[in-house]
């Protein structure tokens, strides 16, 4: 069974626009190296794994957003009461 290695980004920091960072430039080739993104997810879960995962982020966000809001008020006033 052939195995295959690759550097793995789960998002790309530049979207909607290609990924491109001066440290692959001329060191990698995409997407025989590193993978970014949809391609990383889909490649480890089928096609369409990464708008599924959106999606599940989207729906899992909108039902907790009311305690998250909660938690990061309490981490930000704790780190500020801190200095």
């Amino acid at each position: 069974m052939p195995v295959n290695v690759y550097l793995a980004f789960p998002y790309n920091p530049y979207y909607p626009k290609p990924y491109h960072r001066f440290t692959e430039v001329g060191m990698m080739d995409a997407p025989n190296d590193f993978l970014v993104g949809d391609e990383y997810w889909d490649f480890i879960g089928g096609e369409n794994t990464f708008p599924e995962l959106l999606k599940t982020f989207d729906e899992v966000g909108k039902d907790f957003k009311v305690q998250l809001n909660k938690k990061f008020k309490q981490i930000a006033k704790e780190k500020l009461d801190s200095y």
